[in-house]
């Protein structure tokens, strides 16, 4: 006789199956029946301080992992206070999957004026998942669960959200025989792959460009590019692949430099970007050149529609089209492509003003006392340089919210989903006044996770970036001066060691000094109070 459980305790045991370590989420009434299986399972439970922390941790989390960040929330505000992180996590493609309560099913468009009670949750949240489902029937759980994996897992990336009733949560149902979800990824035809090869070999002077799509393909693109002599330019969610390599151009396809070495080349192919204006139009100048010879590759026939004519457009995973790609350039001859990445490296960087040169030199400070580490940005302006440029020493260790949705308070629990996600690694949470003031109560949950975040606050007395627009645009700046706490004596409050530099030269000695601590630790730079900021 087979043992019935709970929808709630079938649900864990599927998150189980389908590798789940993690969650993250604050309970309430609504979801204390999702809970009953969670203690005895292997999950483990991170509690931030608001559910929208739930969701940045989730993000940060798989941006570390690979693999899917869940975040658990109650109904209506709970999920309402998620719906950011999973804007953030829809516009830079990073798997997600919400779980949410609702109210019982006899409930549901009546506007009784339950708890928690939205008109159409479900209507709010399908215009903005990938995929949302409403749990009517409780033996429909194991088939739900696979859809939501098989998406998140399959195409292109996004936030996935299931919904369960009250009511449902703690129905008894037979549990099945559990098993992962199956991806299924679209693959290219041999003759479109032959046609991009072809393409490849006769060009004398290619460029490849990397999004966030391409971590997978490092090793394939790698060989490619070498083959073929082609610099490679990398978008911010691919910053840090091919380090070290002759051949990169971690900067900016919004910089001259880089849109001068785009425009001379007779062969751009993109692979796993979306092309969208955050990375390649920054500035909104309309100033990025059209491209002769696009190979565009994505796994979202969709967004293949969207943005610069492609040549040759391969619906496919990075990984696979490189690979396919290559097995039709066997002893093909290289050209000289490191020249012209070195020369286009050296533009860019002299192209930035001395202060952003500056604000990356901390940057670079940061990955030369920390080679390990993983820095988690905010929307703040030390980010936005190194957005513009950053060599950094591996793929997944520079990621932020400064592009795509472009959300402030990211960073604080995005670093903390990231240590939970990689222990082993110190991440550095770099993060403005401003924006720190969003989130400020998750130095909270990385004492409570014991995660090594080292929180570097880049004090500039408000939102500075904001202030400067409007300056040039002749409107007299206001509600850009929010007064800030004693940031050392925040985080002394939750036990948190914090130092404030007098001089940008002691960031490396802090930096280390923070490093041996198991747990979080904070530290102040100061643009006014600090020396030795400017080049």
């Amino acid at each position: 006789m087979t043992t019935e459980k709970t929808v709630g305790e079938v649900l864990v045991d599927l998150l189980e199956a389908n590798g789940v370590e993690v969650v993250f989420g604050i309970p309430g009434v609504h979801t204390v029946e999702l809970y009953r299986g969670l203690a005895a399972s292997k999950i483990r439970h991170v509690t931030p301080r608001h559910e929208q922390g739930a969701g940045f941790m989730a993000d940060g989390y798989a941006r570390v992992s690979g693999k899917p960040g869940v975040a658990l929330v109650i109904t209506g505000p709970g999920l309402t206070n998620t719906i950011t992180a999973m804007a953030q996590a829809r516009q830079d493609s990073i798997p997600m999957l919400v779980i949410s309560g609702v109210n019982r099913r006899d409930s549901l468009g009546h506007g009784r004026g339950l708890l928690h009670e939205l008109p159409d949750q479900h209507g709010m949240m399908k215009t903005l998942a990938l995929y949302s489902h409403t749990l009517l029937n409780p033996e429909d759980l194991p088939f739900v669960v696979d859809r939501a994996f098989s998406v998140l897992v399959s195409g292109r990336p996004g936030p996935v959200h299931i919904e369960i009733p009250t009511d449902v949560m703690s129905a008894k149902i037979a549990p099945e025989a559990v098993r992962p979800a199956t991806a299924t990824r679209p693959r290219s035809d041999s003759e479109t792959l032959q046609r991009a090869a072809i393409l490849c070999a006769d060009a004398s002077r290619p460029v490849i460009i990397c999004g966030g799509g391409a971590l997978t393909a490092e090793a394939e693109v790698a060989e490619l590019a070498e083959k073929i002599g082609a610099p490679v330019v990398t978008t911010v969610n691919a910053r840090g692949m091919f380090s070290g390599s002759p051949l990169r151009v971690p900067a900016s396809p919004s910089l001259k430099a880089v849109r001068s070495l785009l425009k001379e080349a007779d062969l751009v192919l993109a692979l796993g970007t979306e092309m969208g204006q955050t990375d390649y139009d920054m500035y909104a100048d309309g100033g990025f050149p059209a491209l002769r010879n696009l190979i565009r590759t994505d796994i979202d026939a969709a967004q293949l529609a969207r943005g610069p004519h492609a040549a040759l457009s391969i619906l496919s995973g990075a990984k696979a089209a490189t690979a396919g790609i290559l097995a039709f350039l066997p002893g093909h001859a290289a050209k000289d492509g490191a020249g012209r990445a070195e020369t286009t490296r050296r533009a860019a960087l002299k192209e930035l003003t001395p202060k952003m040169r500056a604000e990356i030199g901390i940057i670079d400070t940061i990955y030369k006392v920390l080679p390990d580490c993983t820095v988690v940005g905010d929307s703040t302006q030390a980010v936005y340089a190194g957005n513009l440029y950053c060599d950094a020493p591996r793929q997944r260790s520079w990621f932020n919210s400064a592009t795509g949705y472009g959300s402030l308070g990211y960073a604080p629990p995005a670093a903390v989903g990231a240590a939970v996600a990689d222990p082993s690694r110190p991440v550095v949470c770099l993060v403005g006044d401003g924006g720190f003031q969003f989130s400020l109560a998750e130095i909270g949950s990385a004492v409570d996770a014991q995660a090594q975040v080292i929180f570097l606050v880049w004090n500039n007395d408000g939102y500075q970036e904001i202030e400067s627009y409007m300056v040039d645009a002749g409107v007299t700046p206001e509600g850009v001066k929010p007064s800030a706490p004693d940031f050392l004596m925040a985080a002394k409050a939750y036990g948190v060691e914090g130092r404030r530099l007098a001089s940008a030269s002691d960031l490396s000695h802090a930096l280390a000094e923070a490093a041996q601590r198991k747990g979080p630790s904070l530290i102040e730079i100061h643009e006014r109070q600090t020396s030795g900021l400017t080049a």
